[in-house]
Order: structure tokens, then C-alpha cells, then sequence
């Protein structure tokens, strides 16, 4: 018991300790930043900063860190009110609210248990049909559950009767195999998707703040997809080269995991409604550049259907049920952005990155991407807070780009997808957390495959830039 006590009281003066260090530092950039910096941009830097740390390091959760950068913008005064809100009326706020919103309504229907019966009674013979089976699974929820976090999520209790009809033992090889394997699927799977990432939305929506222009449903599948099915293929390869499995009898699973299919019986009208929505759905997503609506568009009209009378099927109270932590912090990072922006602070930036060294070495395209790739990911293991590395690095990328005469487009999509992939720290990914909080895994069992998995996709998103993406015009 004391010696619990003692661990948490270490914890609580861990977490002082670092909200001590950003208080120190916000203060230090008031005071030390040269007097020729505004005072917009000055205390616009300042907040950036002391919220940097905060979320980085978590000392208090990240979603009360957002109102903290909210009241500070409002207290200092920087910019205008309407720019320190601005941020809750992005597109990019509504599609996610949109998105977990989808992910209730679906989880309202068998479509998901269904598809895992299916897949498990098919494949399930053996330990590598599972572990494939599995990992398939969770790329298709991509397609249609936005979120790494949820899609994980919603795994877990699929993965845990697994583990538990096996038998296996926590040390084993096969519960590594099943863990991590879906974690760093769940990190892959939003890779392809648009919509299937927080930091993929964030990404688009800094990029026509600061640049004007866009980047579609359509197009990010196009620029991602062979490079997603070679991640997917290099993942399942790895993890389960670092944990073979042991030899266990896996007929009693697949015979239960049948049973349980057959008794679900025909698809119900509400998997037939759920089906026909996410169709219409992602249709509207992969035509955006035909029709011009935003994806929001999209994820705002499927909750729509799934909740009115005659095409929907979901009890409303219950798609109210969202994690509203993750709406502060994608309004509190973008309404940041627009504070950086409009306070003058953002062009900061280009006296950080213009020695023309810098600017030489970055103008060549076949330079540019790897270092954006491996800056990214390094970055990623300092600052593991998706959101808040895309808004901190993003702006950085752009104005070097711009400086440099290289297409911004095109580096902040390299950055986007490597700053997803997190496989060596817990704390880099959703994914990795929740499926570290189960306990059957530690952080010692990430770092071997992590490293490899690091290195083979850098490689793999090297390889596609110089070889796929000139060949369809996407360069820099």
C-alpha cells in the first residue's frame, strides 16, 4: 500500500513538475522574444508553446489543455474573438463530429459482429488465418468508422474473446502477435482513408488555411493506396516475423465463431439501411471533386439518414454518445492555427527556415520528401500528440516549401501519413494506447517490431514518392 502511495505521489510530482516547466517557458517567450516581435505574435508564440508541452507530456488531460489555450487566447487577447472560436466552425470539427457519430450508428446494428464472425468462421483454421482475417477486418472499418481511436476500440472485445477461447497465456507469442498486431493495423488502416484519421483531417485543413487549396477523398486515396497496401503487407509480415506463434488448436474457435454467424441468421432491415447510407456515404466522399461539397457533407447527411424516420435505424440519444474531448481538441488546435496566422506570428517561421542552405537542400524534390518523411517521424516521437504535431510541424513544412519553390501539397501529405505511423512509443498513436491499456502487452513488446516497422516505412513511403507518384504527376 505505501509503496502505491510513493508511486503515485512520484506521478503527481512528475506532472507538477512539467506543468511547472510550460509555465516557465511560456513565460520566457514573453519575456526574451526580441522587441521588435508584436504583441499578438508574441503571446500567440507563448500559447503555442505552453500548450506544446502540455499536450506532449499530459500533466493534465489534453482536452482540458484546449479550453486552457482557449481561455488564455481569450485573456491576452492576440486577435479577435471571433478568431479565437474560429476554430470550433471548421469543417474539419463537424466532419469528426460527423464521423464518431457514423461509428455509433453502425455499432447500433450486427455489421460489425457479423463481419468478424464471417471473417474468423472462414478463416480461422489457423493462427495466421486468424491474425490475416483480423487485420483485413480492420482495414475495411477505415472505409466507413472514422477515427483510429474508435476503430481500435471496437476490436478490443473481438480480439479479447480470442485470446480468451485459446487459452493462450499473456506471455505468449500469439497474444503479442494479436496485440500488436492491432495496434499497428489500427495505425496503418488510416492511411488510405481521408477520412480515417484526425491528423489526416487536420492535415487538409491547415493546408487550405495557409495555402488555399485542398486535397479531395478522391485524391487522398489515389496518392495513398499503394503505398497503404505495401504498409499493410510490410506490418502483417514484421510483427508476425518478431512473434511467431506457439502451435494451438483453433477448431473449437472457428466452429463457435460459425455458430455464432449462422445465428444472426439473414441481414436485418437496419443492416440493410446501415449498408445502403455507408454506400451513399462514401460515394459522396469519393466524388467530391465532382460535386464540390465538402466531406462533411457526406458524414453530416449519413447521420442524418440513420436517425430520421423510415431510412433510419438508430436511437438518437444514443448517437449523442461522442467523446466531446476530441471535438475540444481539434477546435482548440485549428482555432490556435488561425490565432498564429492572423496575430503575424506564423511568419516567424520564415526566419527560422529561410538560410538559404536550408532552402538549397529543399528545393530538390528528391531531397525534400525524405527529409519531410524523417523529420516527421522523429518529430512524432518528441511531440506524440497526433493533432498537436500536425498543427506545430505543418505551418513549418509549408512556408519551407514556399520559400524553397516546391509544392506544398505534396510534402504536407508526406508528412500526414508518416506522422500517423507510430510504432515505437505507446503514448505516438490511439491504437497503441488503447490496446496497451489492456495490460496483455507492455512497452517492451513494441519496441523490437517498432523499430522495424519505423524503418521499412520510411523506406516503402520513399520508394512510392520517387517511383508511383511521378508517374501520376504528383511531385513536387
Amino acid at each position: 500500500m505505501a509503496e502505491k502511495y510513493r508511486h503515485t505521489n512520484s506521478v503527481r510530482w512528475g506532472q507538477a513538475a512539467v506543468f511547472a516547466s510550460a509555465v516557465l517557458l511560456f513565460i520566457a517567450v514573453l519575456i526574451f522574444l526580441p522587441d521588435t516581435v508584436s504583441w499578438p505574435a508574441r503571446s500567440t508564440i507563448a500559447i503555442m508553446v505552453f500548450g506544446l508541452v502540455l499536450w506532449a507530456f499530459a500533466p493534465i488531460p489534453i482536452e482540458l489543455t484546449s479550453i486552457v489555450i482557449i481561455v488564455l487566447l481569450i485573456v491576452m487577447k492576440p486577435v479577435e474573438m471571433d478568431i479565437i472560436l474560429s476554430g470550433f466552425a471548421s469543417p474539419a470539427v463537424f466532419l469528426i463530429i460527423g464521423g464518431m457519430m457514423m461509428a455509433v450508428g453502425v455499432n447500433q446494428t450486427l455489421l460489425v459482429k457479423r463481419m468478424t464472425y464471417f471473417l474468423l468462421s472462414l478463416m480461422g483454421k489457423s493462427a495466421r488465418g486468424i491474425y490475416i482475417g483480423f487485420f483485413i477486418l480492420m482495414q475495411v472499418q477505415a472505409f466507413f468508422i472514422p477515427a483510429t481511436a474508435v476503430r481500435a476500440s471496437l476490436m478490443l472485445p473481438i480480439l479479447s474473446n480470442i485470446i480468451e477461447e485459446t487459452g493462450v497465456d499473456e506471455r505468449s507469442n500469439f497474444n503479442k502477435l494479436m496485440y500488436i498486431g492491432a495496434a499497428f493495423g489500427g495505425n496503418v488502416s488510416g492511411a488510405v482513408v481521408l477520412t480515417a484519421a484526425i491528423g489526416n483531417i487536420l492535415a487538409v485543413e491547415i493546408l487550405r488555411l495557409y495555402e488555399g487549396v485542398s486535397i479531395s477523398y478522391l485524391q487522398w486515396f489515389i496518392y495513398a493506396a499503394p503505398m497503404w497496401f505495401l504498409l499493410v503487407l510490410a506490418t502483417m509480415y514484421i510483427v508476425w516475423k518478431c512473434y511467431p506463434p506457439e502451435s494451438y488448436s483453433f477448431e473449437k474457435l472457428q466452429i463457435e465463431m460459425k455458430s455464432k454467424y449462422d445465428a444472426l441468421g439473414t441481414l436485418s432491415i437496419d443492416e440493410k439501411k446501415c449498408i445502403g447510407i455507408l454506400v451513399v456515404t462514401i460515394l459522396i466522399w469519393f466524388t467530391e471533386s465532382w460535386h464540390g461539397y465538402h466531406p462533411t457533407f457526406g458524414a453530416l447527411l449519413a447521420v442524418i439518414l440513420m436517425s430520421v424516420p423510415v431510412t433510419g435505424f438508430a436511437a438518437w440519444k444514443r448517437m449523442l454518445d461522442i467523446n466531446f474531448g476530441m471535438v475540444l481538441l481539434i477546435g482548440a488546435t485549428l482555432s490556435l492555427g488561425y490565432s498564429l496566422i492572423e496575430s503575424g506570428a506564423i511568419d516567424l517561421l520564415e526566419v527560422l527556415v529561410s538560410p538559404q542552405i536550408v532552402l538549397d537542400v529543399f528545393s530538390n524534390p528528391w531531397l525534400a520528401i525524405p527529409i519531410t518523411i524523417i523529420v516527421s517521424q522523429i518529430y512524432h516521437l518528441g511531440v506524440t500528440n497526433v493533432s498537436t504535431a500536425v498543427i506545430t510541424l505543418m505551418p513549418v513544412l509549408i512556408s519551407l516549401s514556399v520559400q524553397s519553390g516546391v509544392d506544398p501539397v505534396v510534402i504536407v501529405f508526406a508528412s500526414a501519413i508518416s506522422m500517423l505511423l507510430g510504432f515505437l512509443l505507446i503514448v505516438e498513436t490511439m491504437p497503441n494506447v488503447v490496446v496497451h491499456s489492456t495490460g496483455r502487452v507492455s512497452q517492451k513488446d513494441f519496441l523490437w517490431p517498432g523499430l522495424w516497422l519505423t524503418l521499412a516505412s520510411i523506406a516503402i513511403m520513399i520508394v512510392i514518392a520517387y517511383t508511383y507518384w511521378r508517374w501520376i504527376g504528383f511531385w513536387p
